[in-house]
């Protein structure tokens, strides 16, 4: 039957970079079968305006590269399902992913096939692009602050904040509200809501988790919430017995169950305690929310479900982040009312 290689992607915009991957993981076995996001899986994952190409467009462009062999569009965020249906001997991601954070790892090491990092081919990559052709365009508000004077900076802060806000009402409902279903539907089920980030992503995760267990505005019964950004104990011994990338993943491993929500925050997207958080926690059956900035592909790719802020800097993230929570409050408590 051959040895069958698996890779899977988004590839919008094909450049040499993935050429050269692809090529490498054909060496690998005598099949190489590509999985690639549909349309409304990249969007998840990458937000608006992306995919550039379809998913017919780029499956039909694979297709006819010499190293593929056979190409299959999977729907979901993560092609788990598709990798568990193939059962691939040979799993291969970019060197820019770990071994432990590729999804499906365990599984086929599960039946003794291969997990394999391929390094990248250095000076490319689809975002480096895209970001090549957006500096062309004219800066908008939001990154643009190149003049002096405190009167102009808090002028342009604030309008940098409500042109994110105001693309969140233009084109993120729906993906709010989706994930305040995602987070209303663990409540209902009697699980709870784990949460996690850094520095700033860290304060946000214990005022989310105190809004649940308190209340927003509305009177209703307590809801389950840990932030597993405040023992102080917990995680000074568990970076110091282990390392930070495991600061929160071994606290999921000791709190959370299957059915729980791990709310993921990270506004690059990649931090790798939390990608590790992600990784813990899907493979112990939690659900897995990403709150991330526009670039947070990474994150976002490994989740259910994310909320991805339309803006590259932090502080824009982070205030949109803590937007959305209270929104997602507000759902909560008119859910929950006491009546």
């Amino acid at each position: 039957m051959g040895v069958v290689v698996f890779t899977n992607g988004c590839f919008d915009i094909i450049h040499p970079g993935h050429i050269d991957l692809l090529n490498r993981a054909k060496q690998l076995g005598t099949k190489l079968l590509v999985g690639i996001n549909s349309d409304s899986s990249v969007r998840r994952i990458k937000g608006e305006p992306r995919p550039f190409l379809s998913q017919d467009d780029r499956a039909e462009i694979l297709r006819n590269l010499k190293a593929v062999d056979e190409v299959q569009i999977f729907d979901e965020t993560t092609p788990e399902k598709l990798i568990k249906q193939i059962k691939p001997d040979v799993l291969v991601k970019g060197g820019d992913w770990k071994t432990t954070q590729i999804i499906g790892a365990d599984f086929v090491r599960g039946y003794g096939g291969k997990v394999i990092s391929i390094p990248l081919k250095i000076g490319y990559s689809s975002s480096g692009i895209v970001e090549k052709i957006k500096s062309l365009s004219i800066n908008s508000t939001e990154t643009s602050f190149t003049e002096v004077g405190s009167s102009k900076l808090i002028e342009k802060s604030l309008n940098s904040h409500i042109e994110v806000v105001q693309k969140l009402i233009k084109k993120e409902q729906q993906r709010i509200e989706r994930c305040g279903e995602f987070i209303i539907d663990t409540l209902e089920r009697g699980n709870k809501i784990l949460i996690c980030g850094n520095g700033g992503s860290a304060a946000d995760a214990q005022h989310i988790a105190a809004e649940f267990v308190g209340r927003y505005e509305t009177e209703r019964r307590a809801l389950p919430a840990i932030a597993l950004t405040t023992d102080t104990s917990a995680l000074t011994a568990l970076t110091n017995d282990y390392n930070f990338e495991h600061v929160f993943s071994r606290q999921i491993e000791a709190l959370g169950k299957e059915g729980d929500l791990l709310i993921a925050i990270s506004t690059s997207g990649n931090s790798a305690n939390v990608l590790s958080a992600v990784m813990s926690a899907r493979n112990i059956g939690c659900k897995t929310l990403a709150m991330t900035g526009s670039n947070g592909k990474k994150l976002a790719s490994l989740c259910d479900i994310s909320l991805m802020i339309p803006s590259e800097r932090t502080a824009r993230i982070q205030e949109g982040h803590i937007t959305v929570a209270h929104i997602w409050c507000e759902i909560i408590d008119s859910k929950f009312e006491v009546t």
